[in-house]
């Protein structure tokens, strides 16, 4: 097993670079996301090493949260400077009252900070350990498809482009491979804290499955594959709804009542991705949907959200931002 683990985290250069040449012309500026742990720390030194002919920096995103985070930007000072890549240190305020938990408060100020600093195409070092705790995280919290699918290899963000090339590799691999370079890396303290909860699920609840699934890990990401291409399908049928429902940027009430129940609220969630706009809670989506398919025409349901409102007006379907 050991050697097998080896053999693949010294095939991790040639890995990463063909990953990035059937996504990106050779000579793509790239930025990589870099926290100062083994898994950015092994990330930034593969695409050294692969030569890369494109522009390429790093980005730290300082969150201000542990009695160590200048230590770990001065980590990533030197680690940067032995590499000849230039660094961008960006410190952020984590809002630990927006009542999102500080987990995804200190996440939304990290990927702001990305998109106002990052040129071109953005890598970050999630593999395949975070993609079986995002599915396992997202299933428990009852998510569809979408958070089913867990984390996305490429999707654009901020104006941003994000690109994970480590998603298919295990931490054992990153491991060894940063062993056998060499290399240093910073340990988040936090990250052994199991009040958190993915924390938990990595240390305890899918340390639990490994022991009676030794395969728990590589099945979750697979899943995660098969949902993300559920996905896609369900986002293409949407497509062709909207088209067929479609009056510019509203939808008439009639195009909308001649959709099955599901493919009525899976239009719903797709336009409001498409939006941008937080999609609501099943329960919410849901009895919206039904008061667009019962509606008296002198009614005029409508569905509040945090970026605006959904709202019928003139036997069509209008998506307005919020004043």
């Amino acid at each position: 097993m050991a050697a097998s683990r080896n053999s693949r985290s010294a095939d991790l250069p040639k890995r990463v670079g063909s990953f990035l040449a059937a996504r990106l012309a050779p000579d793509a500026p790239l930025a990589v996301g870099l926290s100062g742990g083994c898994d950015s720390v092994v990330l930034l030194h593969l695409l050294v090493r692969s030569g890369w002919k494109g522009e390429l920096q790093a980005i730290h995103v300082h969150h201000g949260l542990s009695p160590n985070a200048d230590d770990w930007a001065a980590f990533c000072g030197d680690y940067c400077r032995s590499l000849g890549v230039p660094l961008v240190v960006r410190r952020v305020s984590v809002d630990g009252a927006s009542g999102l938990g500080i987990e995804a408060a200190a996440r939304n100020a990290r990927y702001a900070a990305f998109s106002e600093v990052a040129r071109g195409c953005l890598l970050l070092a999630h593999h395949r350990g975070d993609q079986a705790e995002t599915v396992l995280f997202n299933l428990l919290r009852g998510s569809g498809v979408n958070g089913a699918a867990g984390i996305p290899v490429a999707r654009r963000s901020g104006g941003v482009d994000l690109l994970r090339p480590l998603l298919d590799v295990s931490r054992d691999e990153i491991e060894a491979y940063a062993c056998a370079a060499g290399l240093s890396w910073v340990t988040d303290e936090s990250n052994a804290d199991t009040a958190l909860t993915r924390n938990y699920l990595r240390h305890d609840a899918l340390v639990g499955l490994g022991r009676r699934f030794p395969a728990a890990e590589s099945s979750l990401a697979r899943a995660a594959a098969n949902f993300a291409e559920a996905a896609e399908l369900l986002d293409e049928l949407a497509e062709l709804d909207w088209r067929q429902v479609s009056d510019g940027e509203a939808a008439t009430m009639a195009g909308l009542r001649q959709l099955s129940v599901p493919r009525l609220k899976n239009l719903l969630r797709h336009r409001l991705r498409s939006l941008g706009w937080q999609v609501p809670v099943a329960s919410r989506l849901d009895e919206f949907a039904r008061q667009l398919l019962a509606a008296a025409p002198d009614r005029h349901p409508e569905l509040v959200l945090g970026a605006g409102v959904m709202r019928v007006a003139n036997r069509r379907l209008h998506w307005s931002l919020r004043k």
